[in-house]
């Protein structure tokens, strides 16, 4: 019995493992690719790049169901009422995300994503119910002041970024709550993210449509370049990837794991985003800002780390 509890601890370790790796490589390469596609290649259009993701999307899964890889039920209207919200959170993610992602510049787009943070934190203690600790609130604070520092004196200033990216933010964090929330309902992974995407498509197509952004795409003359294709392919294949992998980590841990892990991905996008898309202007005021906020980010994940091991011990003691 003993034996049997700690292969079933350990194959839990290994898949949420996995899950977080996975999250963590896909979340790193879409953003990266996202940069190289909408800024070094000046692709026009991001409401079209998030149409070539939402389609790519839905045609895996269909044809994944249609050979029998996964399972999940077929349109109706039952469905579509199961997912709301759902899909107001995720259009809002994918969208908003994309069209700040080409409008700034890597780190300060990193730096004000860990708003979500905080967001998820006063989220969850309505929603689901459970509060952070005086340490963590803490860092939760000083990486927003960090952002804040940061942005006074952001030489590449854009109003419609910084717009979009609260929002952004505010859409993350719902949808990772009630991602979620819906985990413990009756659907599963494959059916939340297909009808997410599905129902989305059409508003997305006629807002692509109305604003001329699809005329946009329709004459970027990057179209023939080998190198802009294979980054807008990578672009779409990475956030069925990520999708997948967000709401496997979801699953598996807490909507704040999820957050966790991408706090550490975002140090890498922080720095490494100084030398992508050629955007990032140096400000002493700003670098010293990102910097506040990536120690608070490192200080956050060591608290949540700690908790973590104290909340596996506390099962363990009480399982005995």
């Amino acid at each position: 019995m003993e034996s049997g509890k700690k292969t079933t601890g350990l194959s839990l370790f290994l898949k949420q493992g996995a899950a977080a790796l996975l999250f963590c490589v896909s979340s790193v390469l879409i953003i990266a690719v996202n940069k190289l596609t909408l800024t070094t290649y000046k692709f026009p259009s991001f409401q079209v790049l998030g149409l070539g993701q939402i389609i790519t999307i839905i045609t895996v899964l269909w044809v994944a169901r249609m050979f029998h890889i996964v399972s999940f039920p077929g349109p109706s209207l039952q469905e579509f009422r199961k997912i709301f919200p759902l899909p107001i959170f995720y259009v809002f993610n994918l969208i908003l995300g994309l069209g700040s992602t080409q409008k700034l510049n890597l780190p300060m787009y990193t730096v004000l994503r860990r708003f979500t943070l905080l967001l998820v934190a006063i989220g969850q203690a309505l929603v689901l119910g459970t509060r952070e600790t005086l340490s963590v609130n803490i860092t939760l604070v000083m990486m927003v002041v960090g952002a804040l520092i940061a942005a006074l004196n952001d030489l590449a200033f854009d109003l419609m970024g910084y717009i979009f990216i609260f929002l952004t933010n505010l859409a993350t964090a719902a949808n990772g709550i009630y991602t979620k929330k819906m985990m413990g309902s009756d659907m599963n992974k494959y059916e939340i993210m297909f009808y997410n995407a599905l129902l989305v498509l059409f508003p997305v197509l006629l807002l692509a449509y109305g604003t001329g952004d699809m005329e946009k795409a329709y004459q970027y003359d990057g179209w023939s370049n080998p190198y802009f294709l294979l980054n807008f392919f990578l672009s779409c294949v990475m956030a069925f990837i990520l999708i997948y992998s967000t709401i496997m980590v979801t699953h598996l841990t807490s909507p704040l794991t999820l957050t966790v892990i991408g706090c550490l991905k975002n140090i890498i996008v922080t720095y490494g985003g100084m030398f992508i898309g050629g955007d990032y202007v140096y400000s002493l005021v700003n670098f010293i800002g990102i910097n506040v906020s990536v120690a608070a980010s490192l200080v956050y994940s060591f608290l949540k780390y700690k908790e973590q091991v104290q909340n596996s011990k506390e099962r363990s003691s009480t399982t005995v």
